[in-house]
C-alpha cells in the first residue's frame, strides 16, 4: 500500500471517528437537557444513580473549562478549541498511522462537540455553556466529548511510549551501549 493510500485512509478514519464522537456527544447532551435538567430542578426527582453514588447522571451548565476553571473567559476556550481543530485537520493530512488517526479523530470530535456548545448556547456565540451530565465521586461532572478528549490524550501518550510515529513508521529506538 502506498503512503498516499495510507494517508487517505488515515484522513477518512479521523473524519469518521470525529463525526461519530460529535453525533454521540450532541445526542447525549440533548438527552441530558430534556431528561436531566427537569430532574435537577428544585421540584425534580434529582440525579439518576447508575451505580450508587459512584456513577450518577446529573445536569450541569459548565461555563468554564475542566474543573469549571476560567468561568469568566469562556471565549478563550472557544478560541483554543478552534486552534486545536485547525492543527488536527492540518496534521491529519500527514498521518500514516491508523491508531494516530483514531486518537486525533477522538480529539477532533471532542473539541468540536464542546465548541458547538460554546457557539450555540447562552449567553452568546463563543461564550456559551457546555452541558455536562456524568458524575463520579471526587471528580468534576463531564460529558462524552470530555471522555473522548481524555481518552485520545491517553492513547497518544501510549502510542508515543510504544514508538508509533504519527506518520506510520515505528519511531527509531536509541541503540543501547
Amino acid at each position: 500500500m502506498t503512503s498516499r493510500n495510507i494517508r487517505s485512509k488515515s484522513m477518512i478514519v479521523v473524519a469518521v471517528v470525529a463525526v461519530i464522537v460529535i453525533a454521540l456527544d450532541q445526542w447525549t447532551k440533548n438527552w441530558a437537557i430534556t431528561t436531566m435538567r427537569p430532574r435537577m430542578a428544585a421540584d425534580g426527582e434529582g440525579p439518576i444513580n447508575l451505580a450508587g453514588t459512584w456513577l450518577r447522571l446529573v445536569y450541569v451548565e459548565n461555563t468554564g473549562a475542566a474543573f469549571s476553571l476560567g468561568t469568566g473567559v469562556t471565549w478563550v476556550f472557544s478560541l483554543i478549541a478552534v486552534i486545536v481543530i485547525i492543527v488536527i485537520i492540518r496534521t491529519a493530512t500527514r498521518l500514516g498511522s491508523i491508531w494516530w488517526a483514531v486518537a486525533l479523530g477522538g480529539l477532533l470530535g471532542g473539541a468540536t462537540g464542546n465548541l458547538i456548545d460554546r457557539l450555540t448556547r447562552a449567553p452568546g456565540v463563543g461564550r456559551g455553556y457546555v452541558v455536562d451530565f456524568i458524575q463520579l465521586p471526587y471528580w468534576p461532572v463531564f460529558n462524552v466529548a470530555d471522555m473522548c478528549v481524555v481518552g485520545s490524550a491517553i492513547l497518544m501518550v501510549a502510542l508515543t511510549l510504544f514508538g508509533v510515529a504519527y506518520k506510520g513508521a515505528a519511531a527509531p529506538v536509541a541503540a543501547t551501549q
